[in-house]
């Protein structure tokens, strides 16, 4: 669940909220743990693959699960573009273009020869994102320094605060993976809320202790303005010669997540082209690597485009819009099935820190989810 968003959210969540960032990351974690348990819920009723793609179709109908999915695709599509404009700040913030480009051109290619991310890959890419954050937060802790009040809730506003944790949901990601581990352990009505819980408690442990140390480095106001906020905030402390390191264990991390987030999108476009929601063409897999490479290269095209054109903060809060509005049909088809408080809560979170959400994110992805339905009844229409 400790993803590399991590390194670039709280900037555009603190120039939200301000310092009443820590609210922020508080109600993002709320609106996640019920996302992950309505997941979890109805993995144990559906336990297959496809998410929320599969549970919006079997309770609520075929167009809510064509929704979840083309919410997935066009907002995980934003969070690639957003991983690899990562690796450019951190690498090299005068070009953080054309190193996301790079990095998005790089792994499609790499992607189109059959590599394919592993169990082993994701804990080493989670302990190298651990590793950074964890010296990242002992060079802060340890230096003595303190910006003035940095806690102090002055000029934090109710609406402020709903964005931030609209944006700071960006960072939660990965509970959705544990609700489809159904099959595979025992009891799982009671193992996988059970391994939800825990997770969620241990990323949010870890997202205070950086969000603390972030404040206390920089204040609300340098960090709001920070395109790298730990790489500045170990620097303001004193230790610019642990910069340089920090800077490419951050790039390292944030590679692995757009490695494994370019596979994940390309494989839900293969499953929608195969039920004729996305050109068929998409659906083709390549005779000799096994890949479905047409979907690859259509992703990693779209995706180094985005890279090459847009915001950072731009693609964090578009992609946070997508996925609020996946989760919140993951919650109705939870409602469903009874014990109706968590998925109501949930799908009231979502909705709610979606339409909080910056306009332009807001406008972007309403646009979006227009072109989908229209999409999709032009599909049902053939």
């Amino acid at each position: 669940m400790i993803g590399a968003g991590v390194f670039v959210v709280f900037a555009p969540a603190a120039a939200a909220a301000g310092s009443g960032l820590l609210v922020g990351l508080v109600v993002a974690a709320v609106v996640a743990c019920c996302n992950a348990l309505s997941s979890a819920r109805l993995a144990v009723r559906y336990p297959q693959s496809g998410g929320a793609y599969v549970y919006g179709r079997e309770r609520l109908g075929p167009f809510w699960g064509y929704l979840a999915g083309w919410c997935f695709v066009v907002g995980k599509t934003a969070s690639c573009a957003a991983m690899a404009l990562t690796v450019g700040l951190y690498l090299w913030p005068a070009g953080a273009h054309a190193v996301a480009v790079a990095a998005v051109v790089a792994l499609t290619a790499v992607n189109y020869r059959g590599i394919q991310k592993s169990a082993w890959a994701t804990r080493v890419i989670v302990a190298m994102t651990l590793a950074v954050l964890a010296a990242a937060v002992t060079v802060v802790a340890t230096s003595g320094r303190s910006e003035p009040a940095p806690f102090a809730l002055t000029g934090a506003t109710p609406a402020g605060v709903l964005q931030a944790a609209g944006l700071l949901f960006f960072a939660f990601a990965g509970y959705a993976r544990i609700a489809t581990l159904a099959e595979e352990v025992r009891d799982p009505a009671r193992s996988i809320p059970r391994a939800v819980l825990v997770s969620l408690g241990i990323t949010l442990v870890v997202y205070v202790a950086v969000a603390v140390a972030l404040l206390s480095a920089l204040g609300p106001q340098r960090l709001a303005v920070s395109a790298a906020p730990l790489a500045d905030a170990v620097r303001a402390c004193g230790a610019s010669g642990f910069e340089p390191i920090l800077r490419v264990g951050a790039a390292v991390a944030a590679l692995g997540s757009l490695l494994a987030l370019i596979l994940g999108v390309s494989r839900t476009v293969l499953a929608m082209a195969r039920d004729r929601y996305l050109p068929g063409v998409l659906a083709v897999v390549h005779p000799r690597f096994g890949v479905p490479h047409r979907a690859e290269v259509a992703v990693g095209v779209v995706v180094a485009v985005l890279a090459g054109l847009a915001d950072v903060r731009a693609a964090i809060g578009f992609s946070s819009f997508a996925v609020l509005v996946y989760y919140a049909v993951a919650n109705a088809a939870a409602w469903t099935l009874g014990h109706r408080a968590v998925p109501a809560a949930g799908l009231a979170g979502c909705l709610l820190l979606a339409a909080f959400l910056p306009v332009p994110s807001v406008l972007t992805g309403a646009a979006l989810l227009a072109a989908g339905a229209a999409g999709y009844a032009a599909v049902r229409l053939r």
